[in-house]
């Protein structure tokens, strides 16, 4: 297999991790408040819990996947279970019966949420062992990250326009959850198909049991300098991202007063990182990736700080703001993970010893923790300016307090953080022996 099907397959895998990661943010709060009329404080606690879950099983995962990659030389396994079970449990969210609805999606994307792991851990831990060089490197995960932008793009803008074409309510969210979860079951799939094989290392196996192995990822944290802060980075600014996300159905919903309106938000975010994608790789060649992770949060900073205005003239410059916010989004997608494989080789390198996939495992981990976050902390702050929910049959008068709950949330909220990260980059060091 060529290295061009090498890249192409391992792009694939975006489809579903940019579909999962996307979609139930965007829909899965307002399906929760608007359609089966779970108080916020409550939904808040359904979308948090299975993530918590996942923020413990994340290390474990991918120390068990370290000791297989030492054993065989491959991590498909996990990922071809990930890749079949994942899919049909996200259907099974989307189907709760009419008695204690938020328990059936509470169990169900929980279940879901811990399927994914099983593919995304190892998924992430790839780029280290299939390729050594630095600049092979950046070009995967930039082609990564391009296909993540499409998917996210038609799985997260196509999947509420599908909603919207079946109608709404119950059935249309169950025809989204079904069309959204044929098109990640492909791309994984193929991801599976294309990298099977292909490693140019694998991971050490470590001593002790795997509980000892993810005690060891966790203690990257505490041994590896440059891991954490890029780590707490990508948390504190994935965090911004899923609350500006889960804010833009409420904003479209309240704020511009069109439901469907939320296709065109999402596709005006994603569009540009389709177009962008490729200048913000050869922005990193030439000026360094770390400036190019700087610059592309200032961009997304100001692009969030902007939606402000819709407190007071909402309209179709929204979707300027929308588009201006996709440009640094791509650049804070690309540039993290182009990075993370030089502080895993950082970690060897003080370690004696390669666990890519437990440190992958945190941060995959870590990574849910706040893609979950994000939702819950807009619910909250839904429930605190007296949100009202309502089943698909109600229709209620939101107090006059929401609208601006609403467009605070989703402006001053999330570009507050991105600038919390870009202060926290400035101790973020890589020795250039481990680059070189």
């Amino acid at each position: 297999m060529t290295d061009r099907a090498v890249i192409a397959g391992y792009g694939a895998g975006s489809i579903g991790t940019g579909g999962f990661a996307a979609l139930p943010g965007l829909v899965l709060a307002y399906y929760l408040t608007d359609t089966l009329g779970v108080a916020a404080g409550v939904a808040s606690l359904v979308l948090v819990v299975p993530k918590i879950w996942d923020v413990l099983l994340g290390p474990l995962v991918g120390a068990l996947s370290d000791r297989r990659s030492a054993r065989t030389g491959s991590r498909s396994a996990g990922m071809i279970f990930g890749a079949l079970a994942m899919p049909v449990l996200f259907v099974l969210t989307f189907t709760p019966p009419p008695v204690s609805p938020a328990w059936w999606v509470l169990v169900f994307f929980l279940l879901c949420a811990t399927a994914y792991s099983f593919f995304q851990v190892p998924y992430i831990a790839l780029p280290t062992e299939l390729y050594s060089e630095p600049k092979a490197r950046t070009k995967l995960v930039s082609v990564r990250i391009a296909v993540l932008a499409a998917a996210i793009l038609l799985v997260g803008g196509g999947g509420p326009a599908v909603r919207d074409a079946a109608g709404g309510g119950p059935r249309g969210y169950l025809v989204m959850a079904v069309a959204a979860a044929t098109v990640m079951c492909v791309g994984m799939v193929l991801t599976v198909w294309g990298t099977h094989g292909r490693s140019v290392a694998r991971a050490d196996a470590a001593a002790g049991d795997v509980w000892s192995q993810y005690r060891e990822g966790l203690g990257a944290l505490r041994s590896t300098p440059s891991f954490r802060i890029l780590l707490g980075v990508f948390v504190v600014q994935a965090l911004a991202v899923a609350i500006l996300l889960a804010g833009a159905q409420y904003l479209a919903t309240y704020v511009l007063g069109n439901e469907a309106a939320l296709t065109g938000l999402f596709a005006a975010v994603v569009g540009p990182a389709l177009v962008v994608m490729p200048l913000w790789y050869r922005f990193g060649l030439r000026y360094g990736r770390t400036r190019g992770f700087r610059v592309s949060s200032w961009v997304f900073a100001c692009a969030a700080l902007s939606f402000v205005g819709a407190l007071w003239s909402p309209g179709a410059w929204v979707y300027l703001s929308a588009a201006l916010a996709g440009i640094g989004y791509a650049g804070m997608q690309a540039f993290p993970l182009a990075l993370l494989p030089d502080t895993i080789e950082h970690d060897a390198a003080l370690s004696g010893r390669s666990r890519a996939g437990a440190l992958s495992g945190v941060w995959t981990a870590a990574e849910t923790g706040g893609q979950a976050l994000g939702p819950a902390i807009f619910l909250l702050v839904l429930a605190g300016v007296g949100f009202r929910s309502s089943t698909d049959d109600d229709t209620v008068l939101q107090p006059d307090s929401v609208v601006p709950g609403i467009v605070l949330g989703c402006s001053i909220v999330p570009a507050a953080l991105v600038v919390l990260g870009i202060a926290l980059l400035r101790g973020f060091r890589v020795p250039q022996q481990v680059v070189a």
